[in-house]
């Protein structure tokens, strides 16, 4: 892992991660160096972690009230065979912090969440004997559209060999890295080979038809379109023949169709499926025949589309009598962080959860809504601000924003250009007057910071806030050079340079080559305290009009849901649109 991850991992800056480095001899030492950057042993950094007593503070990071990571079995390097596991040999999500999982391993653990602990489940006495019941008692968990493996990693992380892992993987390098994952994994574990091909079209997993006591699946977006006649007769489509659109009810289908009885699927959804006219038809069978126990709507930071969000529809095919309900969850507006990832955070939700969150739905309610499956239809309208809540807000506005005009600095004419006499940051760098470091030095307050992705340079505060894609950090003698004043005319003389790095920041020659205006020290801080007072109005405004959409916002939701209704004490026959178009029209 690198220097960044380890910083993430623990919840602390990279500064921090170099003054440990560099204040702790028996800090590990890299293992390699690559274009990467440098790369340290994962097992040994927790080691060390442990020993030195920062556990503590690597336990909670990354985590809130719903995280459930464990430190104390990462003490000890993971080994097989005697030697140390490359890092790209194992994956165990729960022995991970948060921030070290990619966007698919964090959605594979809160699917595999759902999934009932079977051991706390005991077999009906009542209950006789069903031919689609296999006689052996191994539990069998399907991926049947595998990808990289996520799936059964995060399976295999939560059940261990008491699940016997099956999957199959449309392309041959996902099935290769699934299957890589699986023997280099630190327990032992029931699976087979990962099959090649697509399991919709092509299923080499047809023994476990009927058999699964668990599916678990994130489909395609992309399913194959295929001809109504190519489809019938078809003993997977017990809810409807899917149309050709609806290549996700398929996946559903074929998901339900290989549990046994008292078996669980959990199936992530794109969130159009849940109202898309022409699945209508199964989806009411779905929820008709008790298939459709539980529907989750999680934030978009899980969706694989960007500002898409996603849902994980939960089916069970029932021994005996269904539940009368569906359970609707709205998770959509909560952080990714704060979603359940362990099968113990959930029962909250499925027990006494909050009406704004969670809801359990008849199912005569659901059939009449159109059978729109989306949570947020079914979950309590939040509760909204009051109109003094709104009156003592706005009032408040009013006055920040008369500050703010006042706040507005007044200037002189300009005599001389600035730029008449120049001076390099290379040539500041031969006189002593400033030092180039690189991006894994730890700024001091003061200090300027070369940013990537385009960012303009900033004068580092010394607080963890620091730690933000720095590119290069330049160190400033103070008695020489005002940091606002370099890095504002920096920005100006940057800006007229090409980029062409994948940080999107000046290399360290482009850098030297940058100029400044060559004035007293006195005149530097006159310009730096104009520029970080205009900076701080910067700021000051931005916080103002995010305060100010916000409450915005409020204001047209509650007018919308009835909470709220227009003041008709007051009219007033302003254009406000055609004042600030005439305002800023102006030259």
């Amino acid at each position: 892992m690198t220097a960044a991850a380890i910083a993430r991992l623990a919840g602390v800056g990279r500064a921090a991660v170099s003054n440990w480095r560099a204040r702790y001899p028996d800090f590990p030492h890299p293992i390699s160096e690559t274009g990467k950057g440098t790369l340290f042993s994962r097992a040994k950094v927790m080691a060390w972690l442990v020993a030195t007593g920062k556990a503590d503070q690597l336990a909670t990071a990354g985590q809130t009230t719903t995280g459930t990571q464990a430190l104390g079995r990462m003490a000890a390097p993971l080994t097989r065979g005697g030697g140390e596991l490359p890092d790209a040999m194992w994956w165990n999500p729960s022995e991970v912090g948060f921030a070290d999982l990619s966007q698919d391993q964090l959605l594979a653990r809160v699917m595999v969440s759902l999934l009932p602990d079977w051991e706390d489940q005991p077999e009906p006495e009542d209950q006789p004997e069903s031919e689609d019941q296999p006689e052996s008692d191994v539990l069998s968990l399907l991926d049947p559209y595998c990808r990289d493996g996520s799936v059964l990693m995060a399976a295999a992380d939560r059940f261990g060999s008491r699940v016997h892992l099956v999957g199959q993987a449309v392309a041959e390098s996902d099935a290769d890295e699934a299957a890589l994952k699986l023997r280099g994994y630190p327990q032992s574990l029931s699976y087979e080979p990962v099959h090649v091909g697509d399991s919709l079209l092509d299923n080499q997993l047809g023994d476990y038809l009927g058999a699964a006591a668990a599916v678990v699946c994130r489909p395609p977006l992309d399913a194959p379109k295929w001809q109504a006649d190519e489809l019938a007769g078809d003993p997977r489509w017990v809810f409807g023949v899917p149309e050709p659109r609806d290549g996700e009810l398929a996946w559903v289908q074929h998901c339900y169709a290989y549990l046994r009885r008292g078996g669980v699927a959990v199936v992530a959804m794109p969130p159009r499926v849940a109202v898309q006219p022409s699945g209508q038809p199964i989806r009411a069978a779905l929820v008709k025949s008790g298939a459709l126990s539980v529907v989750v709507a999680l934030p978009k930071a899980l969706g694989t589309l960007p500002d898409t969000g996603v849902h994980l529809w939960v089916l069970r095919r029932e021994r005996g009598t269904c539940s009368a309900e569906v359970r609707m969850i709205d998770l959509s507006e909560v952080n990714a962080a704060d979603v359940p990832h362990d099968s113990e955070t959930w029962q909250p939700l499925f027990e006494n959860a909050d009406p704004t969150v969670a809801r359990a739905v008849p199912r005569g309610d659901v059939l009449d809504s159109g059978c729109e499956l989306l949570p947020s239809r079914y979950v309590t309208v939040r509760s909204e601000v009051t109109v003094d809540d709104l009156a003592h807000v706005t009032d408040r506005l009013r006055v920040l924003y008369t500050q703010a005009a006042e706040a507005f600095p007044k200037f002189t004419a300009g005599g001389a250009s600035l730029w008449n006499t120049s001076v390099t940051l290379a040539e500041l760098e031969r006189s002593g007057a400033l030092t180039i470091r690189s991006r894994d030095t730890t700024p001091r307050q003061g200090d300027l910071l070369v940013r990537t992705l385009g960012r303009p340079p900033v004068v580092a505060t010394g607080t963890p806030t620091d730690d933000s894609g720095i590119a290069q950090v330049v160190e400033l003698d103070s008695t020489r050079l005002d940091p606002h004043f370099i890095a504002v005319f920096l920005r100006v003389d940057a800006a007229s340079l090409p980029v062409a790095n994948t940080l999107g920041a000046l290399s360290r020659d482009d850098l030297r080559r940058c100029r400044v205006p060559r004035i007293s020290l006195a005149d530097q801080r006159r310009y730096g305290d104009a520029f970080r007072r205009l900076g701080e109005l910067d700021a000051m405004l931005g916080a103002l009009a995010k305060v100010s959409a916000s409450v915005i916002a409020q204001t047209v939701h509650g007018l919308t849901v009835g909470s709220l209704m227009p003041d008709t004490s007051k009219t007033t026959n302003n254009d406000n649109s055609a004042m600030i178009e005439s305002e800023t029209s102006q030259p």
